[in-house]
């Protein structure tokens, strides 16, 4: 059976339609904003949870600033073809602040990003579905989980715990207690202070680990990878590092 010509003539037309969208709609970035928005949240207790489902992220503890509110500053750029207008949101309930992207359509192309400024003395929690996430200058407990995106982390002392499903993690901290999850992704950690534990593991990745001269605890384990220990060990130590990786090699080395 063949299409009428005002059928082809029909399809003709949204191809075009779709290829012109596809060449306008594709790349955004969020730096591509130069007109940030900013705004500022009451922070009533001393956690504050960051729950975002799109966007990168950038958090940092600042001194000199109240300790009963948060900055924050967003960009955005996006568009979508067949489809509603995109948006960005942004609320803050029981110290939990909910960042969120509005972008779908036939073609749908949207980049945000959040630079969050916390005062010290708050420990943060932040769950991010898709978007890296930079973090730095943190004295007290931080927590990062993310499905799909990188993990940097430096500048800070606090307890330290990093996930992410997708993405590597980069760590160049002084905390005495890290832990570090990985599932598909490398792990770097870089420890400028001896650490009381360090608990890393991997699931297709290499897990590298620098640390101060001293001697520790050192367990490992691999099942697809060499593994590389160069730092002093004593089964008596009271620093104790624990690496696994499913598909990756293990280093842990002093940190030159």
């Amino acid at each position: 059976m063949n299409r009428s010509v005002p059928g082809r003539a029909a399809l003709a037309s949204v191809a075009v339609v779709l290829l012109v969208a596809t060449a306008t709609a594709c790349g955004a970035s969020a730096a591509d904003d130069d007109r940030p928005e900013h705004r500022s949240f009451a922070l009533d207790g001393t956690a504050l949870t960051i729950d975002s489902d799109d966007s990168a992220l950038e958090i940092v503890a600042v001194d000199g600033r109240p300790a009963d509110r948060i900055e924050v500053t967003r960009w955005f750029e996006g568009s979508v073809v067949a489809g509603e207008d995109p948006k960005v949101t942004w609320s803050m309930e029981d110290d939990r602040l909910k960042l969120r992207v509005h972008c779908s359509g036939v073609i749908a192309d949207c980049s945000a990003k959040h630079r969050i400024e916390v005062p010290r003395g708050v420990t943060v929690s932040v769950e991010d579905g898709d978007g890296s996430v930079r973090a730095s200058g943190f004295r007290d407990a931080l927590s990062i989980r993310t499905g799909d995106g990188s993990v940097r982390v430096t500048d800070t002392s606090g307890p330290l715990r990093l996930r992410t499903g997708d993405g590597s993690v980069r760590a160049d901290v002084s905390s005495r207690q890290v832990s570090s999850r990985t599932g598909d992704g490398s792990a770097h950690l870089r420890l400028a202070a001896v650490p009381d534990r360090v608990d890393a593991v991997g699931g297709d990745g290499s897990v590298t680990i620098d640390l101060p001269r001293a001697a520790y605890r050192v367990t490992t384990s691999s099942g697809d990878g060499s593994v590389d220990v160069s730092v002093p060990r004593d089964e008596t130590s009271a620093h104790v590092v624990s690496v696994r990786t499913g598909d990756g090699s293990v280093t842990i080395r002093t940190a030159n």
